[in-house]
């Protein structure tokens, strides 16, 4: 019986020194814990990483002169029309200041009077620049089949990694339009 309780009170022991050694570091007290030097194995904790941040300048997208529609016939004979849809952009700030951009474009394919089922090919271009310096610019070519007995399609273009310098976080743009265009300006 005795020797139960000097085993009870043992465990209870080390469990209470556990918990206090535990208590030690707690979370945000930057103290660094036992259960941290379980997890990584030492006792030496990895330096702590700024996050990216979500709620950064990202500006709207604008469309390129003449860039919105391309149409192939004449006028009397519209053989294809291919027309921008939605555009969407996403602007997430990296620890170092940048902003890291992606771009989404859709565009619909419509078949004319004049026109048959097939392939189309759709060329899209995307700029994002601060004034004269070019940061992207981004032609894309994306195939859009229109099958038999249908007269339209959509197509989508995501384009990703594009990084805006710190200096230009805030004062960025963002340009879109079907065709190859050259950007004007200096690249950045």
């Amino acid at each position: 019986m005795n020797k139960g309780l000097n085993r009870g009170a043992g465990w209870a022991l080390a469990v209470l020194g556990i918990s206090a050694l535990a208590g030690c570091g707690a979370p945000g007290e930057g103290g660094f814990g036992i259960g941290d030097m379980l997890l990584t194995a030492g006792a030496t904790q990895a330096p702590a990483q700024a996050a990216e941040t979500r709620d950064v300048y990202c500006p709207t997208i604008e469309v390129m002169d003449g860039g919105s529609v391309i149409r192939s016939g004449d006028a009397g004979s519209v053989r294809s029309q291919i027309a921008l849809g939605d555009v969407a952009r996403e602007c997430v700030g990296q620890p170092d200041g940048t902003t890291l951009v992606r771009v989404g474009v859709e565009a619909r394919a419509l078949l004319g009077a004049g026109g048959s089922a097939g392939r189309y090919d759709v060329p899209v271009q995307i700029v994002v620049k601060d004034g004269s310096t070019v940061f992207a610019n981004r032609s894309r070519r994306v195939a859009a089949a229109i099958p038999a007995g249908q007269t339209q399609t959509t197509v989508s273009i995501v384009e990703e990694g594009i990084v805006v310098p710190a200096a230009s976080a805030n004062n960025f743009e963002i340009e879109v339009g079907l065709g190859t265009r050259a950007a004007t300006g200096r690249r950045g």
